[in-house]
This record gives structure tokens, sequence and C-alpha cells, in this order.
């Protein structure tokens, strides 16, 4: 249970943290709008959520999807964070990865959630 706990707190250090870097970007495009967006719904939640290894694991997949459509490149902080958080979804083992649409940002929004557009 404690594990759990720390597992939670850190994947919500590194989003917060990756979400403070992408914002000071001075180029904010429509694909980096997306993924802070994706960000702040994962750390709204990351708290609750039943398995937050999937859902960490979801997220860096659509993270990394975006970026190479968008051709988008991580400086190292950034990189960092990417990395910490892809080492917690690597806990999820294959739950979460099959079949899944990498770039589609609604599977990050319950049914009753508006999904942001930019």
């Amino acid at each position: 249970m404690q594990k759990e706990v720390e597992l939670r707190q850190q994947a919500q250090r590194d989003i917060q943290g990756l979400i403070v870097k992408l914002s000071e970007w001075p180029d904010q495009s429509g694909d980096l709008l997306d993924i802070i967006d994706v960000l702040a719904q994962v750390d709204k939640k990351i708290g609750t959520v039943r398995n937050p290894e999937a859902l960490v694991n979801r997220l860096v997949n659509y993270i990394r999807s975006v970026a190479i459509k968008g051709r988008l490149h991580f400086p190292d902080d950034e990189e960092k964070l990417m990395i910490d958080l892809g080492t917690i979804g690597q806990k999820a083992g294959l739950n979460g990865a099959y079949m899944a649409d990498f770039s589609d940002k609604s599977q990050f929004y319950g049914m009753l959630e508006e999904v942001p557009q930019h």
C-alpha cells in the first residue's frame, strides 16, 4: 500500500514538473497544448484511479506519439521526467497498451468531460 502511495506521488511530481516546464516553452503549438491538457487531466486523476501504472503508461505513449507527430524535441530536463514516468508506466506490464490509439486525447477524459481542442 505504501509503495502505491509513493508511486502516485512520484508520478504527480513528475507530471507537475512537466506541466511547468512545457508551459514555459515560447512556441505553444497545438500539439504542445494538447500534451499539457492531458498532463493536467492525468494529474487530476492519478490519485484516484485503480491502476495508476497503466494510466501513466498510456500518458507516456500519448506524449511520445504527439511529440513525434508535432516534431517536438524535449530538452534534457523534460526528457528525464519522461523517462521517470516511463519507468512508472513499465510497472503496468502490457495493461492498457494493447490495441490502444496512443494519439487519441479523449482516452484520458470521462464520458461526461469535455475534451479541450487546440
